[in-house]
């Protein structure tokens, strides 16, 4: 399998593999991860979808193997939130000219609550928003034009303003053999043996 390959469903431009189009590196992104975006060009992730990354801040955006992104999904970053400890919700330490501040202490504007981790096999549904210093578990899924602003546990299914677990997708007993299998990490060549038991559900044979 080429994994510098961009699209993994040419001739169609709509889906790409986001290993191979993102380009900061801080923005870590898993062998098959894929954006699937029909509106804006899906080559253009790092600029459309990751908001408010600003360098100053050293925060990194992480996603595990196998992801499915929907179009419009976004991870919000720190610089685009409002410290709450000011007693103003003006940035000011933005405005270093302005108001004669040090530009070392702009970081003062916000509060940093650290990277977004998504781990591995993670769906992403429509418009769905990841807030600052979120981590995803395994396998979990986060409904269509959710906020997700805590963390979400490994198999868990999310969705709402803001997201709360709606159910689990498997017995925790699935999810533990899961997590122990970490199917993820085969050999390309492993998962394609193993496609049919995975496609159906059948945990019992990828033991």
């Amino acid at each position: 399998m080429n994994k510098g390959k961009i699209f993994p469903r040419e001739p169609f431009k709509d889906t790409v593999y986001l290993k191979a189009v993102v380009k900061d590196p801080s923005i870590i992104i898993g062998d098959f991860t894929m954006y699937n975006d029909w509106i804006n060009d899906p080559t253009q992730f790092e600029k459309n979808n990751v908001l408010y990354h600003y360098p100053i801040n050293k925060e990194r955006l992480i996603m595990g193997k196998y992801c499915s992104i929907a179009c419009g999904a976004k991870f919000m970053f720190t610089s685009g939130n409002h410290t709450t400890k000011s007693l103003a919700n003006y940035p000011f330490p933005i405005f270093v000219n302005e108001w004669g501040l040090l530009v070392e202490n702009m970081t003062e504007a916000w509060d940093n609550k650290g990277d977004i981790i998504i781990g591995n096999d993670v769906w992403i549904g429509y418009e769905a928003v990841i807030m600052q210093g979120v981590h995803i578990g395994d396998g979990a899924i986060i409904g269509t034009r959710a906020v997700v602003t805590k963390d979400v546990a490994p198999y868990a299914i999310v969705a709402g303003v803001p997201a709360k677990t709606i159910k689990k997708r498997f017995s925790d007993t699935t999810v533990a053999e899961l997590l122990k299998i970490k199917w993820w990490d085969w050999q390309p060549e492993k998962v394609r043996m193993n496609l049919d038991a995975i496609i159906k559900g059948k945990v019992e044979q990828l033991k």
